[in-house]
């Protein structure tokens, strides 16, 4: 597949070429196209050379990726092909690069095979979140499984001995004194039987 761009100032007849290749694999049971080398030529002559790396889809889609670069800030998926030759001299960026090789159809690319991997960042992150949230879950679940009944306690507040802890505590406030203009009197304060005065 050739892209011919012309004379672009010094560059005398640019092309870009991309060699790509389909085979068949009985694992997936279907033709995989993969994009082997790529080639910039100008000048008529071929000057520098790039190895694709991780760049197939199934020979009826294509192939989408955001960058496809010689650069590592974009993880380099075209390499040079040689130290000798002039391609350490060039940076090739492709932004929003799609490609399809065979079985193009009415002129438009079919679906695309991204290159995100499946563990990008933001998947990882969800994982993390997600098992914290298990573990939180399972947590919840241990305390509520192993919660102890109340029914004890609720009787252990209607017992007698309750009421009679309560009779000791409030022995002090039985008897008190009432004031008076000239006798000193004491009142009787009884929760079952009333009040008794003296």
């Amino acid at each position: 597949l050739s892209l011919k761009f012309g004379d672009i100032g010094n560059l005398k007849g640019l092309v870009i070429r991309f060699l790509l290749t389909t085979s068949y694999y009985q694992l997936s049971v279907q033709n995989w196209f993969s994009l082997h080398r790529l080639q910039l030529l100008y000048n008529h002559s071929v000057q520098a050379t790039f190895n694709a790396t991780g760049i197939h889809a199934p020979a009826t889609y294509s192939f989408h990726c955001e960058h496809v670069s010689s650069l590592q800030r974009y993880d380099a998926l075209l390499v040079p092909s040689s130290a000798n030759d002039l391609s350490k001299l060039w940076e090739v960026t492709f932004i929003d690069f799609q490609i399809q090789g065979f079985n193009v159809q009415e002129g438009h690319f079919a679906y695309a095979k991204d290159c995100a991997s499946f563990f990008s960042p933001a998947i990882l992150m969800g994982l993390v979140m997600s098992l914290i949230l298990l573990l939180v879950l399972a947590y919840a679940l241990h305390m509520l499984i192993h919660l102890k009944s109340l029914d004890r306690h609720y009787e252990c507040k209607a017992s007698p001995a309750y009421f009679a802890q309560m009779k000791d505590n409030d022995m002090g406030d039985e008897k008190e004194p009432l004031r008076s203009s000239g006798n000193e009197s004491y009142e009787l304060r009884n929760q079952q039987f009333g009040k008794i005065y003296i």
